[in-house]
């Protein structure tokens, strides 16, 4: 049940639009891609495990434990940058889910295009009626529907092999499809690919989970579960993009990205011949982003509880501090799934980069600095994750400094 929670919480909205912007580079940033997904997802999702398995109690989850490790200030820092690594995916979901919903009435319905105010309302408010049921109930939703959405995927990926071309293999660059040197473009797929393989909201809930149940076996069974969904995340979703990267031109990839649109939801108004693909896509687009925000909710309502605790100092029920983060979230994502902003804009620039330094680089830091967790040092592990977390934090640099983003 952990494994297909863990991948149900990363395939979602990121795998839906990292074909875009790994298409736009070519064959050779997605050789790249392929070869780096599972260290990168693996060793980065276990460090943060062990992170939070290294607390005293077992109920602590993330942000109890930073606060024990890093004093009152440091976990405070902590707990706003893992609260601002997740938050604006749910809204990247909550955008997303609108653009579909409102793509599938247009294009597949031939209905009139919908009042997005409403729209955007009608979605956001039935995605937080059903996160309100508890966390038990999201973790066997999101167990219930991975299994058909594995196989829709793959099948999905599969039904695009009519419509594959030898594009991809001619005129093999190191260039992207707007000139950038590959060095460039690659450093705007990783925040994406960060992104699609990401599963760090459920890790501290599994991590507490594998303590209360399993003990001194704690790491090992944690590890194990990483491990089973981080392979099945690889075969799945790599096979999808390069499914997609053999259909589409570079051209094609760069316009999906300016409509703002899942990959399956452009294919779908793409291939308009075939019928069936075009009425389904948007429908497992749908599927995929909705799971994906319930995971996702996990941790942003840890993050946003425990900063609702520190304000009030403690003195705030956890009813009271549930209801106060659903309120807000549902207040947010409404008004910014209204605005529409820029899906991978928010990835690469705000989404990857945070999420890098709770992924890449806190639990580094945490493993040479605390005693407790000098077992984990593993020097060419480390240096791995190091150099690679450091990139992907520069990408937001590099876009608002040379991009003017």
């Amino acid at each position: 049940m952990w494994i297909l929670s863990l991948y149900g919480t990363a395939i979602g909205a990121g795998v839906l639009f990292l074909p875009i912007n790994a298409g736009m580079g070519g064959l050779i940033p997605l050789l790249v891609m392929l070869v780096l997904a599972f260290p990168l997802t693996y060793f980065t999702h276990r460090a943060l495990c062990r992170f939070v398995l290294e607390g005293s109690e077992k109920s602590d989850d993330i942000t109890v434990v930073g606060e024990k490790y890093f004093g009152k200030f440091g976990g405070g820092v902590l707990t706003l940058l893992y609260f601002f690594a997740i938050f604006p995916i749910l809204l990247v979901y909550s955008v997303g889910i609108t653009n579909n919903i409102s793509s599938f009435m247009i294009h597949q319905l031939g209905m009139a295009e919908p009042d997005r105010l409403l729209l955007s309302f009608c979605v956001v408010a039935v995605l937080m009626a059903v996160v309100s049921f508890g966390e038990e109930i999201i973790v066997k939703t999101m167990s219930a529907i991975v299994f058909p959405f594995i196989a829709v995927l793959v099948i999905s990926a599969l039904w695009l092999i009519p419509k594959w071309n030898g594009a991809l293999f001619e005129n093999i660059s190191f260039s992207g499809v707007d000139g950038q040197s590959l060095w460039v473009v690659m450093l705007l797929i990783l925040p994406t690919m960060v992104f699609a393989f990401n599963h760090s909201p459920i890790i501290s809930s599994l991590a507490v989970h594998c303590k209360e149940q399993y003990g001194k076996d704690a790491d090992k069974k944690a590890s194990s579960i990483i491990a089973g969904s981080n392979i099945l995340m690889l075969i799945t979703v790599m096979f999808f993009v390069f499914s997609c990267a053999m259909c589409l031109s570079p051209e094609e990839f760069q316009k999906a990205k300016a409509e703002n649109l899942p990959i399956l939801s452009y294919l779908a108004n793409h291939f308009s011949d075939m019928t069936i693909f075009a009425f389904l896509a948007p429908i497992v687009a749908f599927v995929a982003m909705s799971k994906s925000f319930f995971g996702h909710y996990l941790g942003a309502k840890e993050g946003l509880n425990r900063i609702l605790f520190r304000i009030t100092s403690d003195k705030i029920s956890l009813g009271m501090a549930n209801k106060i983060t659903g309120i807000i979230t549902f207040i947010v994502a409404w008004l910014v799934a209204y605005k529409d902003p820029n899906v991978l804009g928010i990835i690469e620039s705000i989404g990857g980069p945070i999420l890098a330094i709770i992924l890449y680089l806190m639990p580094l830091y945490a493993i040479y600095k605390f005693p407790q967790l000098h077992k984990y040092k593993n020097f060419a592990q480390n240096i791995f994750i190091f150099i690679f977390g450091l990139i992907t934090i520069s990408t937001a640099i590099y876009k608002m400094f040379f991009l003017g983003l």
